[in-house]
């Protein structure tokens, strides 16, 4: 479990809440919501950003990780666009904090962070080839490859939701957007008619799993991981498509492969901030830096 000497400030900025905290040592503290002013301008978010940070200055944290849904220039620290975002595009977010807090800035899209969280302090922690899932509005996947976060070019590695499947994309069929295009009901809802024994809600529950262990078999045909990891909030009715999902991926053509493929369901409490401060561990600012801040 990643530890840490002095406290780092976490953000998972999401299209509904901004969530941080910090760590100090091996734990998260101060953890704090906001809602995300979602359809404000671009600077009235950056300064609800810069209010949030400021109000942790008391923690006297020694770098800033931030994990966001959507597209970016980790490199440059751009955020290329954000999620039910509209105005945030091309913003260069790690320049206008740096030079706001004068700390070091680390910047990676949320799947990425939630792959990460799990591998430094959840039930990922005991693999060095793991591959974490998202199941929820929307579908992400992040990819730990050899113990170490493998993002591709232009950090676009795992985007395995557009992928071509059946009709549409494995995101129309592995995220609540089957239950809501194929049967006009948000998962959630779909799930608790499945629970009271509602058969129609159970077959969709079914179906939904099927789907997913398609995916899960495109996956093991890339990576062969030894495990994944199911995010988001479509996990907790893990025991409705559970059967379904084994089923599919039973038909997988190396058995040596899927038969020791651990699936994991996450339970660890603010994945998002997790993530985010473990990007400090997983980039390795260098002490030289830090003492120079």
């Amino acid at each position: 479990m990643f530890k840490t000497e002095r406290p780092i400030l976490g953000i998972d900025i999401g299209g509904t809440n901004i969530k941080t905290g910090v760590l100090v040592g091996s734990q998260l503290i101060d953890i704090r919501s906001i809602p995300t002013p979602s359809m404000e301008t671009q600077e009235f978010i950056l300064e609800t950003i810069s209010d949030v940070i400021q109000s942790y200055i008391h923690h006297d944290f020694f770098a800033i990780g931030i994990g966001i849904p959507g597209l970016i220039n980790a490199e440059d620290g751009i955020v290329l666009n954000l999620s039910n975002i509209p105005s945030f595009r091309k913003v260069h977010l790690r320049d206008f904090i740096q030079a706001r807090f004068n700390r070091p800035v680390f910047i990676n899209n949320d799947a990425n962070c939630f792959v990460l969280g799990e591998y430094k302090f959840g039930k990922a922690r005991i693999f060095k080839n793991v591959v974490g899932v998202t199941l929820g509005t929307g579908l992400g996947a992040g990819i730990i490859a050899n113990g170490h976060l493998y993002c591709g070019f232009n950090y676009a590695a795992g985007e395995w939701c557009s992928v071509p499947y059946l009709d549409k994309d494995f995101e129309h069929y592995c995220s609540s957007k089957f239950f809501i295009s194929e049967y006009g009901i948000k998962a959630k809802s779909m799930a608790k008619k499945a629970l009271e024994g509602d058969r129609h809600a159970i077959k969709a529950y079914q179906e939904y799993g099927h789907h997913l262990g398609e995916l899960i078999k495109y996956i093991l045909y890339t990576l062969a991981p030894q495990a994944i990891i199911l995010g988001g909030s479509i996990r907790k009715a893990y025991p409705l498509f559970k059967d379904s999902m084994v089923n599919s991926i039973a038909s997988f053509r190396y058995p040596s492969v899927s038969q020791n493929l651990k699936i994991l369901i996450s339970d660890l409490d603010e994945t998002g901030i997790h993530g985010a401060v473990a990007l400090i561990d997983e980039f390795a600012i260098p002490m030289k830096a830090i003492s120079e801040r």
